[in-house]
């Protein structure tokens, strides 16, 4: 079971990794859901890390519908975190029609070619997660992070474990939407994900959270 903790600062990403976690989400601005972290925190989480730091790509909270110049911004973010030794990236474009923007999907995906790519929970927003799934696919991401269109993983166990189906062996299904301690076992157990992603609170609670899932 790999286990993901999004954290917000340097002390957040090394006391997860005291905890146990697996791989490390850096943003910024987690009250609106994340954004860009600067290029200072991007090099100084990763000269004390241990384990790979996905970073996530994002101009703005809100919606996850960009405009062109918000595409740009976010190619120039990517050009910029690249060469600080970033394992992955975390994004996701939507369009007006409720689908994967494809084609801007496709820009954002040059400059980081070569690099695991994860599909955000933007994915649980788009009007049909059986079609996203199959448009992030084509696109060639490593996972996709949901709670299966719910307001939490749990609640959207079903529509996961349909994900978990649909996917096979192409891609892997990150269960992730506050994800505690307390849940995470039902999460696992109901969805059969290999992945869970959960918000870094406090090391002991993410400890806690870490011992739960791998049955320990």
């Amino acid at each position: 079971m790999l286990i993901e903790a999004v954290v917000e600062t340097l002390e957040g990403a090394v006391a997860a990794e005291r905890a146990g976690v697996d791989r490390i989400e850096l943003c910024a601005n987690l009250g609106v859901g994340g954004t860009t972290p600067s290029t200072q925190l991007i090099s100084a989480v990763i000269a004390q890390a241990k384990h790979p730091v996905f970073v996530m790509i994002r101009p703005r909270g809100g919606d996850f519908v960009y405009a062109a110049d918000e595409i740009d911004a976010m190619i120039e973010d990517i050009d910029r975190a690249r060469p600080l030794g970033i394992a992955g990236i975390v994004t996701g474009v939507l369009g007006a029609d409720g689908g994967v923007d494809v084609e801007s999907m496709r820009r954002l995906l040059s400059p980081a070619a070569g690099l695991p790519f994860t599909f955000h929970k933007a994915f649980d927003l788009a009007a049909n997660l059986r079609e996203a799934l199959e448009q992030v696919i084509e696109l060639g991401a490593t996972r996709v992070l949901t709670s299966g269109g719910a307001a939490t993983a749990l609640d959207g166990a079903v529509a996961i474990a349909a994900l978990v189906d649909q996917a096979g062996e192409r891609i892997s299904i990150m269960a992730g939407g506050k994800i505690r301690d307390n849940n995470v076992r039902d999460v696992i157990a109901r969805t059969r994900v290999r992945e869970v992603h959960s918000r870094f609170v406090d090391e002991a609670a993410m400890r806690s959270l870490v011992k739960v899932a791998r049955g320990n």
